[in-house]
């Protein structure tokens, strides 16, 4: 069998990808739903046409996501994530012994009952007690929430899509007053080689203009478009490059370090110049 998906970017690029089968093919309420064997890759989640999240490399984007804005909160105790419903990013969220309570708002329940059937690796963490899902709109969800969480993580899809609204001002705006005083705000904040509608440095300043002090850091995820990966981070009082390595506790990563910690803020000139 010589069977391809095909990830189309733009009209001038697309990534192909080997697959043994389909193991799960549907058009939800929100979005097409697609889980295939790949053999490069394992088990792959794809919505839209797009690639979210493969067996092989998910650990490189769960840790960076998860355990920067927490290891940068001294004490997070209640965690807010908006998407995430493979369950990566609360399964590693989990690992740290402070968070008592962790909300994670996914519009679309076929996403977690996907994830919880064909990626159990990832979505494990559903059936911890601290955990609760709500299957809502997350930009609703924000619009009800004042001074209430330490720390909130946007493990969004793309901006396109049910997912578009997670990149405006008003929801970064709505996103910091659903903070504590002391909050941290953290997002996926998509490729500095490509766009989606809306390009990184409006991303990017949209997000500033909510917070005191705002720093994108950045790694590497072979399934997602051209490698280079974006996240942002917003902050009321605390720097992630205040951050002393010492005080990070090693969960068992295979991705993120004490010293990937600060060194992850530190930017190509073509990135910088483009912010």
């Amino acid at each position: 069998m010589n069977l391809w998906f095909t990830e189309t970017e733009n009209s001038n690029l697309a990534v192909k990808y080997r697959i043994k089968q389909v193991l799960a093919h549907k058009k939800t309420k929100f979005q097409e739903l697609l889980v295939v064997e790949t053999e490069r890759f394992g088990r792959a989640l794809i919505l839209d046409g797009a690639v979210q999240t493969t067996i092989a490399d998910e650990y490189v984007y769960h840790e960076m996501i998860a355990h920067v804005p927490l290891f940068t909160h001294p004490q997070p105790q209640k965690v807010l994530i908006i998407g995430g419903g493979d369950g990566g990013t609360v399964r590693e969220t989990l690992k740290h012994r402070s968070v008592e309570e962790i909300h994670i708002v996914e519009i679309d329940p076929e996403v977690v009952a996907a994830a919880k059937q064909y990626l159990p690796e990832l979505s494990s963490g559903f059936n911890d007690p601290r955990v609760t899902i709500h299957h809502l709109d997350g930009i609703e969800y924000i619009a009800g929430c004042q001074n209430e969480y330490d720390v909130l993580i946007i493990d969004s899809s793309d901006p396109v899509g049910p997912a578009v609204g997670l990149f405006q001002s008003q929801f970064y705006r709505q996103a910091a007053r659903a903070l504590k005083d002391d909050g941290i705000f953290v997002a996926q904040t998509e490729s500095p080689w490509l766009n989606f509608g809306l390009t990184l440095p409006e991303i990017y300043h949209n997000i500033k203009a909510a917070f005191p002090l705002t720093r994108m850091y950045i790694c590497n995820i072979p399934t997602y478009p051209c490698g280079l990966w974006s996240f942002t981070l917003g902050s009321k009082r605390y720097d992630p490059l205040e951050v002393n390595p010492d005080k990070i506790a090693d969960l068992g990563y295979r991705y993120y370090t004490p010293d990937l910690h600060r060194a992850a803020f530190v930017l190509p000139r073509f990135l910088q110049d483009l912010l």
